[in-house]
């Protein structure tokens, strides 16, 4: 009785902490979504005065202006060229991110599930505050993450009582047999009735 009662009560527990922490997704996933953000900004700011440039030099055209940097012998440039090259495949990544990011919850979900970067990641992570939204969305994936976890946790409690019931009924006759032979008044109730 105590053994249900309490397994009821984590169960529940289970529901409630899932459904909450399920709730929180969309928050992590706009705080991920706007350090994606914020870093796309800052690489197009870095790039802003060297697309200047190549609008004045080379029709507009950043990777002109990059093999124009890498065919230079002087080191120092060569080395810029290789600097630009890396902030325009970083725009380009993080714009994709960053687009990726703006569908719906499920597929902003499904995307970083798929795609993730460890860096942002973590550093999303660290600055995460736990928050929950309460529109359609959050809800919905609230009601399932957390309808997931207790249906993991009632198959895992489902289990491992399974396998105690089989335990237990393994060792009783053996457990039966060895009192019988140390106290023989001990009658085992699978071989003696009324």
């Amino acid at each position: 009785m105590a053994q249900s009662f309490l397994g009821g009560i984590a169960d529940r527990i289970v529901l409630v902490c899932g459904t909450v922490a399920g709730g929180c997704v969309p928050g992590f996933l706009a705080q991920y979504r706007q350090r994606v953000g914020g870093m796309l900004d800052q690489v197009l700011a870095d790039i802003a005065p060297f697309q200047d440039i190549a609008n004045r030099y080379h029709g507009g055209s950043l990777d002109e202006l990059v093999r124009y940097h890498l065919a230079s012998s002087d080191a120092t440039f060569h080395a810029e060229g290789a600097a630009l090259q890396a902030m325009i495949t970083s725009e380009a990544t993080l714009r994709q991110m960053h687009d990726s990011l703006q569908g719906g919850i499920w597929h902003q979900l499904a995307w970083l599930t798929a795609h993730p970067d460890s860096q942002i990641l973590h550093a999303a992570w660290q600055d995460y505050i736990p928050s929950l939204t309460l529109d359609a969305q959050g809800i919905s994936i609230a009601l399932v993450i957390g309808g997931c976890l207790w249906l993991a946790f009632l198959t895992t409690q489902w289990g491992v009582a399974k396998s105690i019931r089989a335990l237990m009924s393994k060792s009783r006759p053996a457990r039966i047999a060895r009192q019988s032979k140390t106290n023989p008044e001990i009658i085992d109730p699978n071989t003696h009735s009324l």
